[in-house]
C-alpha cells in the first residue's frame, strides 16, 4: 500500500526494502560508516542503541505510527492510514534536515 502513496509525491520506491539489522550485517554493511540510524519502533531503537553502544552513531527515535497494525475495511481507509504516516515521516524529516532544495 506505500508504493501507491509514494507515487502520488512522484517517489517511486518499488525497488526499495527494508532490512534488519541483521541483513545488513550478513550483507557486509559496516554500521560504523553510518552518522545516524533512525529508528521508528521502541524495539528497533533498543537494537540499534545495543548495536552501537561503543560507536559514536547517533540513534534517534521516532514514533511513528505503524499502519499495518490498524485495521481498516476498506481500501481508501488503508491508503488514508498509509497517507498520514507518509506525511508523518515527511515532516520529520523536513523538522530534522530542512526542507528539500528545488
Amino acid at each position: 500500500d506505500a508504493l501507491p502513496i509514494c507515487a502520488e509525491l512522484g517517489i517511486e520506491i518499488s525497488r526499495h526494502r527494508s532490512r534488519s539489522f541483521e541483513e545488513m550485517q550478513d550483507l557486509g554493511d559496516d554500521l560504523g560508516q553510518y552518522d545516524l540510524i533512525v529508528a521508528l519502533t521502541p524495539a528497533s531503537q533498543k537494537l540499534a542503541l545495543d548495536l552501537t553502544k561503543t560507536s559514536h552513531i547517533t540513534v534517534e527515535f521516532w514514533p511513528i505510527i505503524d499502519p499495518t497494525t490498524l485495521g481498516s475495511d476498506s481500501r481508501e481507509a488503508k491508503l488514508a492510514i498509509y497517507r498520514q504516516v507518509r506525511d508523518q515521516i515527511a515532516a520529520r524529516l523536513i523538522e530534522r534536515f530542512g526542507a528539500p532544495e528545488s
